[in-house]
C-alpha cells in the first residue's frame, strides 16, 4: 500500500473524470498540502492521468506515457500496452512502488510497474493510493445510490476517503472530458 495519495477516476455517462488530494507525505509528516498529481496528456489533452507514488519518479512516467501516446496516435489501448512493455522493461523503474491511472471517454486503466494493464470489472470506477479502497467505496456507492455528476461524484468520494485517510487531505484537484452537448 502507498502511503502516499489517493487518485480516484470515473467514467460515467457524460464524461471522464479523475481527481486526486494534494497531500505530499515523508513518513509520519506531511511536506505538501496543495500538491497536483494529476494531468491531462496527449495532443489533444483528451487523456486524464494520475500517479501514486513519489512525485520525482510520476514526472518520469508521464513523460514516458505521453511518448507511447503520441507513439500510438492518442490510441489509449495501444499505448498503455506499450507503456506496460517499456516500463516493465527499465531495470530502475520496474522497482517503483507506484501505479498509474488513465482514463479517456472510451477507456480507464490502472497500471503498474509489474506490467499491470487493469481495467476495472465495471469499466467506471478505479482508485490508488493509501486512500484509494475508501474513495473507491464512496464513488461505487454515490454512482449506485447517488445523483451527483461525474466530476460531484469524484470530489465528494475524494473527501470521505479524506475523512478516513490520514495520509489523504480535502485540497482535491480534478480535471474532466465532458461530452460535447
Amino acid at each position: 500500500m502507498f502511503e502516499a495519495t489517493t487518485i480516484l477516476a470515473y467514467k460515467g455517462k457524460n464524461a471522464s473524470v479523475i481527481g486526486g488530494d494534494g497531500q505530499v507525505t515523508f513518513g509520519n509528516t506531511v511536506l505538501k498540502g496543495k500538491a497536483t498529481k494529476i494531468r491531462k496528456i496527449g495532443k489533444d489533452e483528451s487523456v486524464l492521468a494520475g500517479f501514486a507514488g513519489s512525485t520525482a519518479d510520476a514526472f518520469n512516467l508521464f513523460d514516458m506515457f505521453e511518448k507511447c501516446l503520441d507513439n500510438a496516435k492518442g490510441e489509449l489501448l495501444k499505448a498503455v500496452v506499450e507503456f506496460s512493455k517499456e516500463w516493465r522493461k527499465d531495470k530502475y523503474l520496474r522497482k517503483l512502488e507506484a501505479m498509474m491511472i488513465v482514463i479517456d471517454r472510451k477507456h480507464i486503466f490502472l497500471l503498474s510497474g509489474t506490467g499491470d494493464v487493469v481495467e476495472p470489472d465495471d469499466g467506471k470506477i478505479v482508485a490508488i493510493g493509501s486512500g484509494g479502497n475508501y474513495a473507491l467505496s464512496a464513488a461505487r456507492a454515490l454512482d449506485k445510490f447517488g445523483n451527483l455528476n461525474e466530476e460531484e461524484l469524484v470530489k465528494e468520494s475524494l473527501k470521505i476517503a479524506a475523512e478516513i485517510c490520514i495520509y489523504t487531505n480535502e485540497n482535491i484537484k480534478t480535471y474532466a472530458i465532458w461530452d460535447e452537448k
